[in-house]
C-alpha cells in the first residue's frame, strides 16, 4: 500500500487532499502538527483521528513514506517541497505551489535533480464536472472550441482567515492564489502547453485591510482559442455556497455552461452541466462521475508516469499565473466616507 504523510497544516485544503488519497487507497501514516492556524490542525485531528502525529524530520526521513502532502503557508510550500524531494519523496502540494518565479525555478531544479513528482492540486483535477467538460470538448460535440469564460467568485470568510491570508507576500497575489485554477482549466480545454497572457488587471476595491487584492480579471489566448477569467472575494453571505462558480464554452457547433457549486433557484446540489449542440440540449449531473486524480497520482508514485497531469504542464500553469500577477494593471478604489 502506498504511504504518505501530511505536513504544513495551514489551509483547510489539506482535508480534501487527504480524504481523496485515502478513498483512492493510499494510507496516511503521519502528520506534523506545525501550523499557523490551530483551527486547521484541530479539524485535521477530528477528521483523521487514527493518523498519528510525528516530528516533521522523522516523516521526511522515513524511507517507508512514499510521498508528502502539504498545505503550508503558500510562500513556504516550495521550500518544503524541495526538502521532501531531496529526501526521496514525491510531493502533492496545495495551490499555489509557489509564490515567486525564483521559487518555481528552484522547484524545477529539484525535480530535474531528483526525478521526483511535484504535483499541485488545482481545482480541475479534483472536480468530476470539469473532467466531464474536458471529455465533451475532446469528443467534438461542440465543434472547434472558440472561447472559454471562467467566473470564479469566492467568499472571504474573514473570521476564518489567519493573518497570512491578507499578506500578499505570503500568498503571492490573487491571480497566483486563485486565478491559477482558471489558467489550468484554459490550457486543458484548449489542449495547449502554453498560452499568451493578453492582459491582466488586479483591483483592491474595498476589502479590509487596505490594499488587499479582492478582484482580478485576465485574458488568455492560443492561435485558435480565446479565454476570459475573473476571480474575486465578493460572494455574498446569503449565497448557500462559497462561490457561484461558472464556466462558459463556445464552440463552432455548440455551447456549454457549467454551474460548479449550485444552480441558483434551480436543481439542487452542485456540478450541473448544460450542453447545447447541433440537434439537442441536455443537462448532466456530474456528481455521479468519478474523480481520478488521486488514484492516478498514487499509480504514478509506483510507475513514475503521471500523464494525467504532466509535470511540464504544472510548471507552465504556475509560471503563467506568476507572470499575469506581476504584469497586471492595478486599481485601488477611492475610500468614501
Amino acid at each position: 500500500m502506498t504511504r504518505f504523510a501530511a505536513i504544513g497544516l495551514d489551509h483547510r485544503h489539506v482535508y480534501d487532499m487527504t480524504e481523496g488519497l485515502l478513498e483512492a487507497g493510499a494510507r496516511c501514516v503521519g502528520y506534523n502538527s506545525d501550523t499557523t492556524d490551530p483551527r486547521v490542525l484541530a479539524g485535521f485531528r477530528k477528521r483523521f483521528p487514527d493518523v498519528p502525529e510525528a516530528p516533521r524530520e522523522r516523516l521526511l526521513d522515513d524511507p517507508a513514506i512514499d510521498f508528502i502532502v502539504l498545505s503550508a503557508v503558500p510562500r513556504d510550500r516550495a521550500a518544503l517541497a524541495i526538502d521532501a524531494m531531496r529526501r526521496g519523496k514525491d510531493v502533492m502540494s496545495d495551490k499555489p505551489g509557489v509564490t515567486t518565479l525564483d521559487q518555481l525555478a528552484a522547484v524545477q531544479r529539484a525535480v530535474q535533480d531528483t526525478g521526483r513528482i511535484w504535483s499541485v492540486c488545482v481545482g480541475r483535477v479534483a472536480s468530476p464536472a470539469l473532467q466531464e467538460v474536458l471529455r465533451v470538448v475532446r469528443s467534438g460535440e461542440l465543434g472547434q472550441l472558440v472561447q472559454v469564460v471562467s467566473l470564479a467568485p469566492h467568499r472571504l470568510n474573514r473570521a476564518l482567515r489567519p493573518p497570512w491570508f491578507f499578506d500578499r507576500s505570503a500568498y503571492g497575489g490573487i491571480i497566483n492564489d486563485i486565478g491559477v485554477h482558471s489558467i489550468d482549466q484554459f490550457l486543458a480545454l484548449a489542449d495547449a502547453a502554453e498560452a499568451g497572457i493578453e492582459s491582466s488587471t488586479i483591483g483592491a476595491f474595498g476589502t479590509e485591510p487596505e490594499g488587499f487584492e479582492d478582484f482580478a480579471e485576465f485574458t488568455l489566448s492560443t492561435p485558435s482559442v480565446r479565454g476570459y477569467c475573473r476571480v474575486d472575494w465578493f460572494t455574498p453571505d446569503g449565497l448557500p455556497t462559497w462561490g457561484d462558480g461558472r464556466l462558459f464554452l463556445i464552440g463552432t457547433e455548440g455551447t456549454l455552461e457549467l454551474r460548479k457549486n449550485l444552480d441558483i433557484e434551480g436543481r439542487p446540489g452542485s456540478n450541473h452541466m448544460f450542453v447545447a449542440s447541433r440537434d439537442r440540449t441536455r443537462h448532466v449531473d456530474c456528481n455521479i462521475l468519478p474523480v481520478t486524480y488521486f488514484r492516478d497520482f498514487i499509480a504514478a508514485v509506483r510507475t513514475r508516469d503521471f500523464s494525467a497531469l504532466p509535470q511540464e504542464q504544472v510548471f507552465a500553469v504556475c509560471r503563467m499565473a506568476l507572470q499575469a500577477q506581476a504584469n497586471a494593471k492595478r486599481y485601488v478604489a477611492e475610500r468614501r466616507p
